[in-house]
């Protein structure tokens, strides 16, 4: 893939690249350079046009996200909670911040449609920091797709055999400044590491470079690394996928073109709303001062002033004009309502339109959300797979260098949350149903619940608790100041 002569991005994954691209500005809201074309068909007059977007597609992204990961999922060995293999795996998630990574992962697959993560051996701060601070572990990282380039099996294209990781560096040697490809290709295995040299061949007007010539290979710096680990050490996650093709399918692109009428409509209806805001006045002839000709002196254009007709045929008044806005903003909510259907986002989700949530049950808020909930499951399947696979990559990785580790090599099971608040109200009743009135929980369990307490914190309360009650037992004053016919008491 990455010979003498080659281009790099290799063409056949150009396409791809330039999509990531295009859908990382929208997602961050600079839609500008995307739809710069809508600028040309507002108006002639392109100064007086203010271009006006609405970052949808951040929205459509940040939503499933905080739908998939928004809470953290549960990561279980299959074993007791105290066991070596449970002990390990949650240190694996901890000292890697998953949950963060993993949200990360999801909101920028959801605007790519690929991601990609990475197992490696090493030092967080790559030996920057002593090892009694930074020790050697089995690190889990996000990878870049736009420098991912797998390799496919021949007779199925959705199965990954291999992974390449190639990205370019601007470097300054003794030969002068020039442009180095860092090749990192993943096998079974192994690790291969490769350098080339090249120069850039195709620049775009915001002097970005967009591809690369390799003419040289800098053979003293190809070596291979044994992983221990008969699998590669990279795993990819598609948004969706379909089963002709490795590429995943991202939430933004088959919308592009709502995006751009949306846009454009804003624009117009702001462009409309302008000429209201300062509209011309027709006088009535001979108002306006008059030069040595006799002519009226006005100039139309900047003080927005005209002579029209004769004094009793016109009072000075205003020159508006209908802009069809009511029509226009209809446009615009049918756009949106199209857009949201697209997105399988239901209105609900954004807090917009009949929310109609008060007094509702969690159910029924789930059933509306339903279209919303079925998308996010759909991810869910892509990421349940590859985290397994990613945390029984790190476990064989850490075996592999540590032949002395306590614990069995497992593969986790991933609990995730559907994102929606609890409805308390409900599961107990639900729970009271089911147990027949039954307790479902110790008041101790439940301190610590409702009023966010630790262990320690619960059990001074409940022994506070038993104190109050223990004084205010009525049964103590049976033992007070008997009267002298009791039998029991004392003369």
């Amino acid at each position: 893939m990455f010979g003498i002569g080659e281009s790099y991005p290799p063409l056949e994954h150009s396409k791809r690249i330039r999509r990531y691209r295009e859908n990382k500005k929208l997602f961050l809201g600079h839609h500008t350079d995307v739809f710069q074309r809508v600028q040309n068909r507002l108006s002639r007059r392109q100064a007086e046009i203010i271009y006006i977007s609405a970052n949808l597609p951040g929205v459509i992204c940040k939503k499933s996200s905080d739908f998939l990961f928004g809470e953290q999922p549960t990561f279980s060995a299959g074993k007791a909670d105290g066991s070596p293999e449970q002990i390990n795996l949650e240190r694996i998630v901890e000292s890697n911040a998953l949950h963060i990574t993993n949200y990360e992962s999801a909101l920028s697959n959801a605007y790519r449609g690929d991601s990609f993560y990475k197992v490696r051996w090493g030092q967080e701060y790559g030996g920057a920091v002593n090892k009694e601070y930074d020790p050697f572990r089995a690190i889990i990282e996000s990878q870049n797709p736009e420098y991912v380039f797998p390799v496919t099996a021949p007779v199925n294209a959705g199965k990954i055999l291999a992974y390449h990781i190639a990205y370019p560096v601007l470097v300054r040697d003794s030969n002068g400044e020039g442009w180095i490809l860092n090749v990192e290709s993943h096998f079974p295995g192994e690790i291969v590491y490769a350098q080339y040299r090249m120069n850039p061949v195709n620049i775009s007007v915001d002097n970005e470079i967009l591809e690369w010539k390799i003419y040289a290979e800098i053979t003293d710096a190809r070596r291979t690394i044994e992983t221990g680990v008969p699998f590669p050490l990279v795993v990819h996650v598609p948004n969706y996928s379909t089963d002709d093709t490795w590429e995943g399918i991202d939430d933004l692109s088959e919308n592009k073109a709502l995006f751009d009428e949306i846009n454009h409509r804003l624009s117009q209806i702001s462009s409309i709303l302008d000429k209201h805001a300062d509209p011309a006045m027709a006088v009535p002839t001979g108002t306006l001062g008059e030069d040595e000709q006799g002519n009226p002196i006005f100039r139309a254009g900047i003080d927005k002033v005209f002579e029209v007709m004769g004094k009793e045929d016109v009072v000075p008044q205003y020159i508006t004009w209908d802009g069809q806005l009511q029509a226009a903003f209809m446009e615009l909510e049918k756009l949106i309502n199209m857009l949201l259907i697209s997105c399988e986002i239901p209105e609900i989700a954004l807090g917009a339109g009949d929310v109609g949530t008060s007094g509702a049950s969690g159910l029924a808020i789930k059933w509306r959300l339903n279209s919303l909930l079925a998308k996010v499951n759909r991810k869910r399947q892509y990421y349940d797979k590859a985290l397994k696979r990613v945390l029984v990559l790190a476990q064989m990785l850490e075996k592999s260098k540590q032949t002395e580790s306590a614990y069995e090599l497992t593969i986790p099971k991933i609990k995730f949350k559907d994102g929606l608040p609890n409805d308390a109200a409900e599961m107990a009743n639900v729970m009271s149903i089911r147990t027949s009135g039954k307790a479902t929980i110790s008041q101790k369990s439940a301190l610590m619940w409702l009023d966010d307490l630790t262990e320690e914190q619960a059990d001074a309360e409940m022994r506070r608790m038993m104190d109050e009650e223990a004084t205010a037992d009525p049964s103590i004053f049976n033992s007070l100041d008997s009267s002298p016919s009791d039998p029991g008491g004392e003369p």
